[in-house]
């Protein structure tokens, strides 16, 4: 077990190394320093703390809608809320975002915040990095191999994937310089409903469409092996196989 939570923390190193580096923060001695000991608050008791919460029964598989999807998102708030210089996220064209959340399909809820740029001829481009937190809630014969009528907890689906991302969040706020362009996180709903949440963000988003640089995504970071970790779209984006 122990072996498996190291792996998992190294999981989200990688990808907080990922976020870190795409973000351009300085490369000053003092700058990589910060991103070092940045890299260093990700913490396995965390991960687990998140994990074990999210993925716990009385969320009842955190489907979309549900009061246990509500819990969820409440408890990501809450964490978010501890992050020195996180902001919520901006209203879109609609003004639909109040405060951090995105509603849609009636109680369906994305969660927004971000960590605004330092460089000032840079800021205005952003760096959007994700993770839902939905799951599928009991399972069914449309949405699950079995058990029949049993919550299905969704610790690796992706309570893993949001966990990351809130360490990585934290991480990136204790960034010193911060980073150049600004940083927006989105905490998805609805993905298991067919991606309806990040469909919705596509049609009203919080910041213009093509003000976005680059978008990474954490999903089901938690089931490791021998392979290692696996890294999906590395030919979305001139260079990108190359650096990731």
């Amino acid at each position: 077990m122990d072996e498996k939570r190291h792996q998992f923390r190294a999981a989200c190193s990688v990808l907080a190394l990922s976020f870190l580096l795409s973000v351009r923060t300085a490369t000053t001695e003092a700058g990589k320093l910060s991103l070092k000991a940045a890299r260093k608050s990700i913490a396995v008791q965390e991960l687990k703390s998140h994990i074990t919460f999210l993925a716990s029964d009385a969320l009842e598989g955190r489907e979309a809608g549900t009061i246990g999807a509500w819990a969820a998102s409440k408890y990501i708030i809450g964490e978010l809320e501890k992050v020195d210089g996180l902001e919520k996220g901006d209203g879109g064209p609609g003004d639909d975002v109040k405060d951090w959340l995105q509603y849609f399909n009636g109680n369906f809820r994305n969660i927004l915040a971000s960590l605004p740029g330092s460089d000032p001829d840079l800021k205005d481009e952003v760096i959007l990095i994700g993770a839902h937190y939905d799951h599928v809630g009991y399972g069914n014969r449309s949405n699950s191999r079995g058990p029949i009528g049993f919550v299905h907890n969704g610790a690796d689906d992706n309570a893993s994937g949001t966990a990351a991302l809130i360490e990585v969040l934290e991480a990136l706020a204790t960034v010193d310089p911060p980073p150049r362009r600004s940083v927006l996180a989105v905490f998805w709903d609805g993905e298991e409903k067919g991606l309806t949440g990040s469909e919705h963000f596509v049609r009203f988003p919080s910041v213009p469409l093509e003000q976005i640089r680059l978008t990474l995504n954490s999903d089901m970071v938690g089931r490791l092996s021998s392979k290692g970790l696996g890294l999906h779209g590395v030919r979305t984006a001139s260079g990108f196989r190359q650096f990731l």
